[in-house]
């Protein structure tokens, strides 16, 4: 009988996961989805090949999952550091900070864009689940426009348009470039969405 890892059967498949979740990012970032396989995944999160069936029928379900788990994960905490914030304005900055500073391995993985190697139906679960990082940014802007904050607008075009600006930038790795860059950005969507911002020089 395999080896139960943590306190109780429950505890042992979470921590499963999370190691196969671990080397999944691993090896994705070292090799790209492509070329890995469930015996590497497994290998690397040291644990048998058969007990990732227990989890994820197949490679694919297996990186649906870590999908899944990444952005709730985020999700959540973008909300909580959020929720401390209560001008919109504000809330939006706090929010293309986060989402330009943040590095999604499934999306600078080496190989193919993912696209290409994942079937349709996963393509759209992964879009479903980035939706619930667009609510956020949603939920923001309508704050903005309801306070006069921002001037009205279709949040059915803006929200993909921001994100649009946000998503897959490769941030230079100086510190003052990389806050030069993110600042720019931020100003740059701020005026976008027609919130008044100061000049500064």
């Amino acid at each position: 009988m395999p080896k139960i890892i943590g306190a109780s059967l429950h505890e042992h498949r979470e921590q499963t996961r999370r190691r196969l979740f671990g080397a999944l990012s691993t090896l994705m970032s070292e090799r790209g989805f492509d070329a890995i396989t469930l015996a590497d995944i497994a290998a690397a999160a040291g644990v048998g090949r058969t007990a990732v069936y227990n989890h994820f029928p197949d490679k694919e379900s297996l990186l649906l999952g870590f999908i899944t788990h990444e952005t709730e994960q985020y999700a959540a905490g973008l909300q909580a550091s959020l929720d401390d914030i209560d001008d919109p304005v504000e809330q939006l900055r706090a929010y293309v900070r986060a989402q330009a500073s943040l590095t999604r391995v499934y999306h600078v993985a080496p190989g193919p864009e993912l696209r290409s190697v994942l079937s349709r139906g996963a393509q759209q679960r992964v879009r479903e689940h980035v939706g619930v990082v667009e609510q956020i940014l949603r939920r923001i802007l309508a704050a903005g426009i309801a306070s006069g904050e921002l001037p009205e607008q279709d949040l059915a075009t803006t929200v993909p348009l921001v994100n649009a600006c946000l998503t897959g930038r490769n941030l230079p790795d100086g510190a003052d470039e990389r806050e030069q860059a993110i600042a720019q950005t931020e100003a740059f969507v701020l005026r976008a969405v027609g919130a008044r911002v100061p000049v500064t020089a």
